[in-house]
């Protein structure tokens, strides 16, 4: 908690700073331009700064210099009902929680460098998320290094604010997320490419220990990705309708942020698309030996007014190295499709600059209303390994009330096969005897329950500011 109190002091700090009058400053020459010391000593150019509400978003800038500052606060308080588990099955706890509480310092510091720092507190865990920096002085090219999302899935990169279930869907467990590295973008009417070569990921405490004990102790390096995407964007010329062809690829070897014990392997799971429940049902536990990775996706999305549809294919090649046991190639796959309609005039909103959806613009005065749809699958089963595979359909109802606040509803119904027991952990039928088991082996042919499969009612309260 103390540095929260001390990052809140700073932000206060800088905006008291900006209040300021001229009378601390001194003029310089006939130019008119002001200049100020320090806390260093040293004389530094001043620039009065205006102090804004932009949809609720408080920003400090000054066109002239081409200088501007914002916060961006993000709280998602979510609850979840679960029923319909088989009975003598794993019991699945009802629960709420602090999805997000996000506090991110963002700044356009000179004409061509851009500047972000993103924090998320959930239930009181300090997280890093992006900080970096980027620069933005050759039209149509952004250039920025640090840790940030690898561009290769649209829904994975579209931030959470603009998300249209309060879950990505399992299919995303192969989406890179965010990593240490460097990556170039760029954008013209019609096309979209990315490419960038990334480190490990920088997920807090047991992560850097983890890297930084197989540094030291046995000198192994980070691992490395290289990850590229191309998108065309037919349709740049319509202001009412957008449509996206997107494919990326991602070769990735090993990452140093596995314990020394399980260095070299990967391991893939995913939750069914619930925060809530904490059971990872799909887990392929530690896949070893591993040489490299090779992803890929294919994706198609579009709107036209309010109507937003989109839709991947996504897979995940584990290439195990020569001269080991059970050496094939493990195969992994997901999909989804989804779609949402806004009910009272709105209109979908593509950012052909980032190759996502942003935020709407609603249809009325109060808002507007969003109704949606979407089936995803995530198979974890091949070659050997059997870490489950499950169906997920999903009903959801968002209600834009302004750019601050939106409240969202789903329903879902999961059903997993017998192989996703969460990695031998998880009930998954009943053997010839009649007794549960979480041995998918053992699980009777003749059994009436195969599988975990249970319905979920969620919603979210968001306020952005």
């Amino acid at each position: 908690m103390k540095r929260v109190f001390t990052l809140l002091l700073i932000s206060l700090a800088c905006a008291a700073n900006i209040g300021l009058t001229s009378a601390q400053s001194h003029h310089n020459g006939t130019n008119n331009r002001q200049t100020d010391i320090n806390q260093y000593g040293l004389e530094v150019s001043v620039v009065p700064l205006k102090a804004e509400s932009q949809d609720g978003f408080l920003v400090f800038q000054n066109k002239e210099v081409d200088y501007r500052l914002w916060f961006d606060v993000r709280v998602q308080t979510d609850a979840a009902l679960f029923w319909g588990e088989p009975d003598g099955f794993d019991k699945i706890g009802n629960g709420a929680s602090i999805r997000r509480a996000r506090f991110a310092v963002k700044g356009q510091l000179r004409k061509d460098w851009y500047g972000e720092l993103d924090l998320d507190f959930a239930n009181g865990t300090l997280e890093l998320k992006d900080a970096y920096m980027r620069y933005d002085g050759i039209r149509g090219l952004e250039v920025q290094v640090g840790n940030f999302k690898e561009c290769f899935s649209m829904q994975r990169n579209t931030t959470s604010r603009y998300l249209q279930f309060i879950e990505r869907p399992m299919a995303t467990a192969f989406a890179p997320s965010r990593h240490l590295g460097m990556q170039a973008k760029f954008s013209a009417p019609a096309i979209f490419v990315a490419a960038g070569a990334f480190l490990q990921p920088i997920e807090g405490e047991e992560a850097r220990t983890n890297v930084e004990d197989n540094n030291k102790d046995y000198g192994r390096s980070t691992g490395h990705s290289f990850t590229g995407k191309f998108v065309l964007q037919p349709l740049y010329k319509f202001d009412d309708i957008a449509l996206h062809i997107g494919f990326a690829a991602s070769y990735r070897t090993p990452k140093a942020d596995y314990s020394p014990s399980k260095w070299g392997s990967v391991r893939i799971s995913s939750r069914n698309a619930t925060n809530i429940n904490r059971k990872k049902y799909l887990d392929t536990g530690n896949i070893k030996d591993v040489d490299f990775e090779m992803m890929m996706t294919a994706e198609l999305a579009g709107s036209w007014r309010g109507l937003r549809m989109e839709a991947a294919y996504l897979a995940d090649n584990v290439h195990i190295k020569k001269g080991v046991e059970n050496n094939s190639t493990k195969h992994f796959y997901g999909a989804y499709v989804q779609a949402g309609m806004l009910l009272f005039g709105g209109r979908q909103n593509y950012d052909y600059s980032d190759a996502e959806f942003t935020r709407i613009t609603p249809g009325r005065s109060w808002g507007d209303i969003e109704l949606c749809g979407r089936f995803d699958r995530l198979d974890l089963d091949s070659q050997g390994v059997y870490g489950g595979a499950a169906n997920a359909w999903s009903v959801g109802v968002n209600y834009y009330v302004n750019p601050n606040i939106k409240f969202m509803l789903n329903w879902q119904y999961v059903k997993n096969n017998k192989y996703a027991n969460g990695n031998g952990k998880l009930i998954v039928g009943y053997d010839a005897t009649g007794a549960p088991t979480t041995n998918p082996a053992d699980v009777a042919a003749d059994s009436s329950k195969i599988g975990v499969g249970y319905n979920m009612m969620a919603c979210r309260f968001e306020v952005n500011f």
